[in-house]
């Protein structure tokens, strides 16, 4: 009868309710889930030495871990001792990248295509025969701003990453830029799609490494000659010397800048 009925209805919403109450846990749980760590990486003071002694490259070979001032022990920003290990390994690749472009382009602006008559100056101020340095010298303040602007931005971007560098990220990532607007045609890393995924990429961060080391010797032996000359005995009289001042020049300029306006 009615009884009867009322006790099926009152089943049937317990069955829909425990349904509804299950699917609410598995959803719940799913939006909670942690992040998969895809590339979660060991860093710790035992997994750099292990790193180190790995290079087959002389280096490795005969210097293996080389941490003369403890930095591995230290904990930055107290973010703990395996981010802070992080920061640094990123902050090695980075600088060797940087000190990549550097040496190639005190090169390339020693030659020349670039140092020589230009039909049209590449900018105001530009004088042919002037060195690397004293080209950086002649950019009007503004181009310089400009210069430091992108930058700028290329390091936020650099810092936007799926998994943070100092939290178990692969050091020395950069995430793609190509199409997040229409004028980037390229990504920043590999533009033009020369390396292959499926290579060894041990090796291959490996010797980044090892180049980027190597160029950071490279820069610094071309200006330390270039201030001092004789100071680097294998380059003595191939680096002309420069007058300026490496670290004060465009904090000289903006103040004279600065100087100028406030008389005006």
């Amino acid at each position: 009868g009615a009884s009867a009925k009322r006790s099926l209805v009152r089943k049937l919403k317990m069955k829909v309710l425990a349904l509804v109450l299950s699917l609410s846990a598995h959803g719940l749980a799913y939006v909670n889930k942690a992040p998969r760590k895809d590339f979660a990486l060991a860093a710790t003071k035992k997994d750099m030495m292990a790193l180190a002694e790995a290079n087959p490259d002389y280096l490795g070979q005969s210097l293996g871990l080389w941490d003369p001032l403890g930095c591995l022990n230290l904990d930055f920003w107290t973010l703990g001792n395996e981010a802070t290990i992080g920061y640094l390994r990123h902050a090695e690749i980075k600088h060797g990248r940087v000190a990549m472009a550097a040496f190639l382009g005190y090169l390339a602006q020693s030659t020349p295509v670039v140092s020589g008559p230009h039909a049209k100056l590449p900018y105001s101020g530009y004088e042919p025969g002037l060195t690397p340095p004293e080209q950086w010298d002649a950019i009007p303040l503004a181009g310089k701003i400009q210069i430091f602007g992108i930058i700028g931005m290329l390091e936020s971007y650099g810092e936007i990453l799926p998994q943070h560098y100092c939290n178990g990220g692969l050091p020395g990532y950069y995430p793609p830029i190509k199409g997040n607007r229409f004028e980037l045609i390229f990504n920043l890393y590999d533009p033009f799609n020369w390396f292959d995924d499926n290579k060894d990429k041990v090796r291959g961060r490996q010797v980044e490494i090892n180049n980027g080391r190597l160029a950071m010797l490279g820069i610094f032996s071309i200006i330390s000659e270039s201030k001092v000359p004789g100071s680097v005995p294998l380059i003595t009289g191939l680096i002309p010397e420069y007058k300026g001042d490496y670290m004060a020049r465009s904090s000289v300029q903006i103040c004279e800048v600065e100087t100028t306006h406030m008389n005006t």
